[in-house]
Order: structure tokens, then sequence, then C-alpha cells
């Protein structure tokens, strides 16, 4: 039974005039190699971007690059958009091969955040630059309202290279000591090394960049705290 995308209209604040856009943009690689939403999401992202890039310039006069850029990395990023994928259903109406279906690609954040950054760009494409930005705004409402340069830190391994940096010692060289389970679950062992102390830190996670940030804070935390 295929779902009432009707209602996902209604859902996503749209009305498509091209519901052949909005199909495609809900179907994963896995159901259709040739006919799929992966160059919609390349669409959807730069559309994104420039959408929130000019709210939060319009919005915070006084903040500097670096705090606008953390600002939009903290609400473009893929678990911002597999959350509000999630809030919104999405994955009730993806079109999944049976692999991904049987693994439950329906729930995964990846297949969600790339779902909505397709829906972007068929919305572009099926009306105008207004019309889209106008709905991801409408998305964006509650989070835009309670963001802040303040309220956004910078992630760990910022972090660490600022304080190194700032002492003039060399940057943190980082290596995945192991990789373990098959993909999409597998687990990411990354070392951490501050070579002129000759000292290393090992952390885990479900991918390389997490499995780093997490290095990177337990370097950071022994460096502050020693310091």
């Amino acid at each position: 039974m295929q779902p009432d995308l009707s209602r996902l209209c209604k859902t996503i604040g749209y009305n498509f005039s091209d519901m052949g856009l909005l199909e495609q943009a809900l179907t994963h690689r896995s159901a259709n190699r040739k006919e799929n939403n992966e160059r919609l999401e390349f669409l959807g992202d730069a559309q994104l971007s420039q959408i929130i890039s000019i709210r939060l310039y319009s919005m915070f006069a006084e903040a500097s690059e670096g705090q606008l850029t953390r600002m939009r990395a903290s609400l473009v990023k893929g678990q911002t958009l597999a959350v509000i994928a999630k809030e919104m259903s999405i994955g009730d109406y993806l079109s999944l091969g049976g692999g991904e279906l049987k693994s439950g690609g329906f729930r995964r954040e990846s297949i969600l955040a790339d779902a909505l950054e397709a829906i972007i760009g068929a919305v572009l494409l099926d009306g105008s630059e207004v019309a889209c930005q106008k709905m991801v705004l409408s998305w964006y409402a509650q989070r835009l309202d309670t963001i802040s340069p303040t309220s956004v830190l910078k992630d760990p391994k910022t972090q660490l290279q600022e304080w190194l940096q700032g002492r003039q010692r060399p940057l943190p060289l980082y290596e995945v000591v192991e990789i373990t389970g098959q993909a999409p679950k597998q687990e990411f062992k990354v070392s951490c090394a501050l070579t002129d102390a000759d000292k290393s830190f090992t952390a885990q996670g479900s991918s390389r960049r997490r499995a780093e940030q997490r290095a990177a804070a337990a370097a950071l935390a022994e460096l502050e705290e020693k310091k």
C-alpha cells in the first residue's frame, strides 16, 4: 500500500505541482539505482546551507564568522536533519530496497537526513527559492528561536587544536587503530597522539569522526587538568 503523499505535503508545509519530484526525493538508491534522491539531495544541501546562513546573518549582527559557522553547522548537521525528519515521520514515506527495509533503513539517521535534503531540493525545483525558504524556516522556527552564538560550543577537536596552537605546540595526530563489525554497524577505535608529550589517548565510536572527538576530549581533559 502506497503512503498518502498529500498528507506528507501538509506536514512539510508545501503542495507539489509535480508529485513525481516528491516521490523521487523519497526514493533511496537501494530502491532505484537510476531514479533516486541523490541529485536532489545535492541540490537541497546547498539550498539549506544558504537559507540558514542568510537567516543567521540577519539575526546576529554582532556574531563573528566563527560563531555563525558553528551555529549553522549545528543546525544543518545530519543529526539535526534526522531529528526533524523523525518529527515529520519522513521514514514512513521512504522507498527502500529489500535490504534496507530489513535492516531498518527507514530509521537510519543518514537516510532520513538525505531524504530531508532531497525534499528541499525537490521543492526548489517545483516551486521557487521563496517557497523553499518559507518551508525550511518553518521547520527551523523553534530551533532558530533558541540558538545563540554562546549556545553552540566548539567541538573537542577544535578546542584541542586551539589549546595546542595557543601554546605553540604541534597539532595532534589521529589514527584509526581498529575497526570492528560490519557496515553500517561498525565500531571505530581511534588514537589521538600528542607527539611532543609522547602520549596518546584512545576512544571508540560508531564513526571515525565520533571516535576522534571522544579521543580529543580525553586529551583536552588531561591537558586542562595539568595546566
